[in-house]
């Protein structure tokens, strides 16, 4: 079993800055793949980021690619989503997910989700 808790969420300005982090407990952390997703009212949860168990590997979507730095840190079992120059259409509800896997941008090969957390960029 795996829980994920994401933290950090909250309101900011354009061109701001905002750094998400994912808490694992549970079975292994250091092992997994791990990503990051996000949901905008009414639209479909979509891939943002992920990064491979050594953190050696990362994948962005265009949309952030550039703006956002995924990391992680193994020894705290926890991933990181920094996010630069926020734009109003990055407002969502981040989750953070583990892979068993390899990265992927699909969210279908997830499949431990964190609760979610509420970021939302004024213009």
């Amino acid at each position: 079993q795996v829980q994920l808790v994401e933290s950090g969420g909250g309101l900011v300005q354009a061109g701001g800055s905002l750094r998400l982090s994912c808490a694992a407990s549970g079975r292994t952390f250091s092992r997994d793949a791990m990503g990051w997703f996000r949901q905008a009212l009414g639209k479909e949860r979509e891939f943002v980021a992920a990064i491979s168990w050594s953190g050696g590997s990362t994948d962005y979507a265009d949309s952030v690619k550039g703006r956002f730095t995924i990391s992680r840190d193994n020894a705290k079992k926890t991933v990181y989503l920094q996010m630069n120059s926020l734009k109003a259409e990055d407002t969502a509800v981040y989750y953070c997910a583990r892979s068993p896997g390899r990265i992927s941008g699909y969210a279908n090969e997830y499949d431990y989700w964190g609760q979610g957390t509420q970021v939302t960029v004024s213009s």
